[in-house]
């Protein structure tokens, strides 16, 4: 019986492992964007417009790996705060597409040393090839 499930020590959960240590680097990023009144997330899409461009909301919920209503809440505060523009699609005015504003721009660059130094911080801790490694297994078993 030294083999069964039920004399075998548990084994974590990867999920909530995973879920903690998320929880700590957000926590990490969230402070260290503090001054700039962003937080990681919110910054994240910023940078994400900046790559691409005005996109349509649909398209940066993929892109950030969002339900394409989470991304909508989440850009709702970016957009009162003038940091991103919601317009209608050209080939379809139903379309939303969202479009980083100059604001937008000048808050990213004013964000990217902050964003910096708590990247510079959890690498400390953690080696980013460990990190790289571990993001490429993870998509690999979503997908």
């Amino acid at each position: 019986m030294a083999d069964s499930p039920e004399s075998a020590p548990p084994e974590p959960c990867t999920c909530s492992a995973l879920r903690r240590a998320t929880r700590a680097v957000t926590t990490v990023y969230d402070a260290a964007l503090r001054p700039v009144g962003l937080r990681v997330t919110q910054f994240a899409i910023l940078r994400l417009l900046e790559r691409l461009g005005p996109t349509p909301v649909t398209r940066l919920a993929a892109e950030a790996a969002l339900e394409r209503t989470t991304m909508g809440r989440n850009l709702e505060p970016l957009e009162r705060r003038g940091l991103v523009r919601i317009a209608a699609g050209q080939a379809d005015a139903r379309e939303r597409v969202a479009v980083l504003t100059e604001a937008g721009r000048d808050a990213v660059a004013t964000a990217m040393p902050y964003w910096r130094d708590a990247q510079t911080r959890i690498n400390a801790r953690v080696e980013p090839g460990s990190v790289a490694a571990l993001a490429q297994a993870l998509t690999s078993a979503a997908s």
